[in-house]
């Protein structure tokens, strides 16, 4: 024993002499060597080296994983996954030290999914805020932006709104003059430019390092920059490149939140389901807007900073709490996946893929790296679910950026909302959101076609978008039924394709069970889909100023071209179906002549 570690421990120092990092060496010791020791030692090389010589414990592994490589996980026998966190968050130790036993797998699925859905919940509440507050910060309707060549309704503004703007005041410098609208739309798209670019580093960061703190460290970042953002009110801060420069860098952090957390969820959840179980976890999208709706317009009365930094704080504090709970896998946390082996858990590994045998004494090293960015555009189907999503999403942050304002300044029976009511009325769009991301998830479960799910729904938003514009001015009943049926048919196909879609793509045959892709196929789906998420809010900016009409129609085309885009994949799943239909037609007719 003595001389077979003591080679082995030459060989690895003489591997690691050009890296200087630490060596750690595990060997089970002898029973009468029960007593565990660290012996510490300069190598040959002048490498520092740690041997253990002790129990096969947990404790024992802990101690020996904090900063192993590759290699030397390979000698202790496990997955790189374990050597990378297994060090449990402290939330979750305090719950185990409670209940005196060791947390169940389903118990840990169950943390993650909540604690996931609240953070993300977060993330889109601080960003549905600056849709609130625009109307306060620009109060001055544009008489040109509320004509209506499809349904001519008023041209001129009613007492109403003359009133309201007079207890508004003037709004708030430099976005209250003519161009103010132009402005704000100029600060929605340098937040999504950054959030986009962002996104891509995000999912190569994340694939590489511990999700858990890199979430954390994105959530509190995000809570900063709000806040920041709303002090610029009590400060008395004008300068358009304070709120420009701070909306940035609150992208950058912004873009740490979606790759992490649907790899979070992919690592817990199976194939099976997986549509209609993410259909339900995605409505934090919806119930994140709803919530930043709610609380920004309640506190806009008492001034438009609170309206900020009140989800700042809340941002803020829920990266404390995902720090302190989320499990980020299944091995992070030592949980046991045997009791969901029927649920065909395939993210990041099942089925002990990844896991290597005790090799001590052996050279072998653990193959999974992390996927290229390159590499992961390859993997059949994510192009064009990519391209897919830059057309929904340029839809759908065009509704999350304007809808409010737009509401507030189009006559509803002939009356005009104020920005608080307006942003209420708005929450109807994300209710309705939530259920087409059910009914995505569940209808693309049944029929096992994600991109004829997804077609489908774009293909139904069109209608639904002219509807809404032609007559949605009618009475408030009529409106807020057609926006919730704009919010089904816009949201569904959103929410599919970056959850469900994104998790089977990241877990793709292709990939040969290899984890490492996983945040990867997420950023660069919702990277590209970012990109148009930026160039919705921007180009309405400038084209609501001469008509809303011209924006609606904006928004049907990309609905239209975000469904053409997944025609040759639409076309393979519907002969898929057709094969199927004939094979089992082919099996049901030697019995039939029986």
């Amino acid at each position: 024993m003595a001389a077979s570690l003591h080679d082995l421990v030459l060989s690895f120092s003489q591997k690691r002499k050009r890296e200087g990092q630490s060596v750690f060496v595990f060997s089970a010791a002898k029973k009468q060597e029960r007593s565990q020791m660290i012996l510490s030692s300069k190598g040959f090389d002048g490498t520092y080296i740690k041997v253990y010589v002790g129990e096969d414990t947990d404790e024992a592994r802990q101690t020996l994983l904090f900063g192993s490589t590759k290699q030397e996980l390979a000698v202790f026998g496990l997955s790189e996954e374990v050597g990378r966190g297994y060090s449990k968050p402290l939330g979750i130790r305090l719950l185990e030290y409670i209940k005196r036993e060791k947390l169940s797998y389903k118990i840990h699925q169950a943390i993650a999914l909540i604690v996931t859905f609240l953070a993300y919940a977060t993330y889109h509440a601080t960003r549905k805020t600056a849709s609130i507050v625009k109307g306060a910060l620009d109060p001055q309707s544009s008489v040109a932006g509320l004509k209506f060549p499809w349904r001519i309704t008023y041209l001129s503004t009613p007492s109403e709104r003359q009133g309201l703007l007079w207890v508004q005041g003037d709004g708030w410098a430099p976005f209250n003059g003519s161009d103010g609208t132009t402005l704000l739309g100029q600060l929605d798209v340098a937040f999504l430019a950054v959030y986009a670019f962002g996104m891509y580093f995000s999912g190569h960061l994340g694939d590489r390092m511990n999700l858990r703190i890199f979430l954390a460290v994105g959530m509190v970042g995000t809570g900063l920059l709000t806040s920041l953002f709303g002090a610029g009110y009590w400060a008395n801060i004008h300068s358009f490149y304070y709120f420009l420069i701070v909306q940035m860098i609150a992208g950058l952090f912004q873009s740490t939140g979606w790759p992490s957390v649907v790899a979070v969820v992919g690592n817990w959840c199976g194939k099976k389901k997986r549509g209609l179980v993410m259909g339900i976890w995605n409505a934090h999208t919806s119930i994140g807007n709803i919530t930043g709706s709610l609380v920004a317009s309640v506190l806009l009365s008492y001034g438009w900073g609170w309206s900020f930094v009140v989800p700042g704080l809340l941002i803020a504090f829920m990266g404390i709490v995902v720090f302190l709970l989320l499990p980020v896998s299944p091995e992070s946390v030592g949980a046991d996946r045997g009791e969901e082996e029927d649920d065909e858990v395939d993210s990041p590994k099942k089925n002990g893929e990844g896991v290597t045998e005790a090799l001590l004494g052996s050279d072998t090293e653990i193959k999974e790296t992390a996927v290229g960015f390159m590499e992961a555009w390859r993997i059949p189907g994510v192009a064009p679910f990519a391209l897919c999503l830059f057309f929904s999403k340029l839809v759908a942050y065009t509704f999350l950026y304007w809808l409010p304002y737009y509401i507030s300044h189009t006559a509803i029976e002939g009356k005009y909302l104020s920005d608080e009511t307006a942003g209420n009325l708005s929450t109807f769009f994300d209710v309705g959101g939530v259920l087409g991301g059910i009914l995505a998830g569940h209808i693309s479960d049944r029929l096992d076609a994600r991109a004829i799910t997804a077609a489908t729904f774009m293909y139904c938003a069109i209608p639904a978008l002219y509807f809404y514009r032609s007559y949605g001015h009618i009475s408030m009943a009529v409106n807020v039924a057609l926006m919730f049926i704009c919010g089904m048919f816009v949201n569904g196909p959103y929410a599919l394709i970056t959850t469900a879609v994104s998790a089977d793509l990241g877990t793709h045959s292709s990939l040969k069970g290899n984890s490492k892709a996983l945040a990867t196929v997420t950023a660069i789906i919702d990277g590209t889909g970012s990109v148009g998420a930026a160039i919705g809010p921007l180009l309405t900016g400038y084209i609501s100023a001469n008509s809303w009409s011209a924006v609606f129609t904006m928004l049907m085309g990309a609905a239209l071209v975000a469904g053409l885009l997944l025609t040759r994949l639409v076309a393979a799943e519907v002969a898929a179906r057709i094969s199927e239909a004939r094979s089992q037609g082919r099996c049901q007719d030697p019995e039939q002549n029986v």
